[in-house]
């Protein structure tokens, strides 16, 4: 019975070392950013996110006049 836990054991341990070394290699195909890439992927997130929240602004603030008109 112990034998069986032990033996469970140690292969739980190589399947977690075997999983981190594929992910290491893995990472290693990885064609990653350069810094000029990343920096204008961030300026067009970070445009995108503001557009989309002075239109979401907008638009509430449209509904919210709507309402206040059929409310008085």
């Amino acid at each position: 019975m112990a034998r069986a836990q032990e033996k469970r054991q140690a292969t739980r341990q190589l399947g977690i070392i075997r999983y981190l070394r594929e992910t290491r290699a893995e990472l290693r195909k990885v064609t990653w950013p350069t810094r000029d890439e990343a920096l204008r992927l961030t300026y067009i997130v970070l445009g995108v996110t503001v557009a989309f929240a002075v239109f979401l602004g907008m638009l509430d603030w449209v509904f919210t006049q709507i309402f206040q008109l059929l409310l008085s």
